[in-house]
């Protein structure tokens, strides 16, 4: 799939603006937005800013691209991080976000995830109306890291996946829910990962985030500088 690659000039309000869209649009045709979140730096001053925006958040539903098997107080938590910069300060119901449980053994985690999803699904793919993914410079998305086993899953919609050389457990989206998606955005600040990016638009990459390829759906690549 050929992707929209942006050059952003003003990463945090472009990368809102998509957003809000986005909600918009669902909402209007769907009555909800499904709105997956990534973690890490680069999406902290957009989920800042996205929480002042004029969005139904009665009708947001949230789930989380991955989360490191941690507790949902632990600094390094994709929840808290999430809590603190979006959740807080906005009106979203309780029951609107699907948190990982990161401090439970993570196959129990993933399974637990994977359930949920296809039970608002009625049992098939949970379709996101937009997932919001990062990128490390090792080309890892997600949790989805260079020579782990969950790159290879085709069946399963969310697993547990020991990254080596972290000597962490996380529990991520697999590709099979990531392509499922509508839209999927890649928000990356660029500096440092240029040579990464050259090979994954040039199509020559066997980097992790390159084989991310919506079936029925969009994909961005939102490049800050």
């Amino acid at each position: 799939m050929k992707p929209d690659i942006i050059h952003s000039h003003d990463f945090v309000n472009d990368a809102v603006a998509l957003i809000e869209s986005g909600a918009h649009e669902a909402i209007a045709a769907r009555g909800t937005f499904s709105l997956s979140l990534s973690g890490g730096n680069t999406p902290k001053p957009v989920y800042e800013a996205f929480a002042r925006r004029p969005v139904d958040w009665s009708r947001v539903v949230i789930t989380f691209g991955d989360e490191r098997c941690v507790p949902p107080d632990d600094a390094q938590s994709n929840y808290l991080m999430a809590r603190r910069t979006l959740l807080d300060a906005v009106p979203i119901p309780p029951e609107n976000v699907l948190r990982m449980r990161g401090e439970i053994a993570p196959a129990e985690a993933a399974r637990e995830y994977e359930a949920g999803l296809r039970a608002r699904a009625e049992g098939g793919v949970f379709r996101h109306d937009l997932i919001l993914l990062g990128m490390g410079p090792d080309g890892h998305t997600a949790s989805l890291f260079p020579g782990t086993p969950a790159l290879t899953e085709r069946e399963r919609l969310v697993v547990e996946n020991y990254v080596p050389k972290m000597e962490m457990w996380r529990v991520t989206f697999t590709y099979p829910l990531l392509d499922a998606a509508r839209h999927v955005c890649f928000l990356v600040n660029s500096a440092g990962k240029d040579d990464v990016l050259n090979e994954v638009f040039g199509g020559t990459s066997d980097y992790p985030c390159a084989a991310v390829s919506p079936t029925d759906g969009r994909l961005t690549w939102l490049l800050g500088a």
